[in-house]
């Protein structure tokens, strides 16, 4: 199902989700700019190709954006980074925070009944998650989700086994 047969509804909620990923993809531009210069040796070879896959997105979500008939959203002059960046290990944990945002940004996506954005979402999500992982060490149960949006909220009906009687 395409959003643009669902209306107009669907086709800016389309858009909406469009430019979301855009500008976390150029906040990620711009925080691999700072990332790699505070690395060296291989992991500087790593920051490059990931600031390099993020202009790369950042360039398809444009074309994207345009093809819907929409101008994309310009990138900052420059962005409060999350974290204070000085070192090496202040270096990774930014690349972290920020492939996390990227991955949170495409799930709006993912969340969209156009098949094609959906599809891009959902690889988008994965090669975040993939750069998260390798720089964090590790991966998560969900990327892009906060932990917090996995607790049980308080008062919420549980699920479990249904009494048979």
């Amino acid at each position: 199902m395409s959003d643009q047969a669902g209306g107009a509804g669907s086709a800016t909620a389309a858009l909406d989700a469009l430019q979301t990923a855009l500008s976390a993809e150029n906040a990620a531009v711009y925080g691999y700019g700072i990332i790699g210069a505070h690395l060296a040796g291989p992991q500087r070879v790593t920051a490059t190709a990931d600031w390099v896959a993020h202009q790369v997105s950042r360039d398809e979500l444009e074309k994207l954006v345009r093809a819907r008939g929409g101008e994309p959203g310009p990138a900052a002059v420059a962005y409060r980074l999350p974290a204070r960046v000085q070192t090496a290990a202040q270096a990774r944990s930014l690349a972290v925070i920020l492939e996390d945002r990227v991955s949170a940004a495409y799930l709006g996506l993912v969340a969209l009944s156009d098949l094609a954005l959906r599809q891009q979402g959902a690889r988008q999500m994965t090669q975040a998650a993939l750069r998260a992982a390798s720089w964090r060490g590790t991966t998560v149960s969900f990327p892009g989700l906060p932990a917090s949006a996995l607790a049980p909220r308080p008062g919420a009906a549980t699920r479990g086994p249904r009494a048979r009687g």
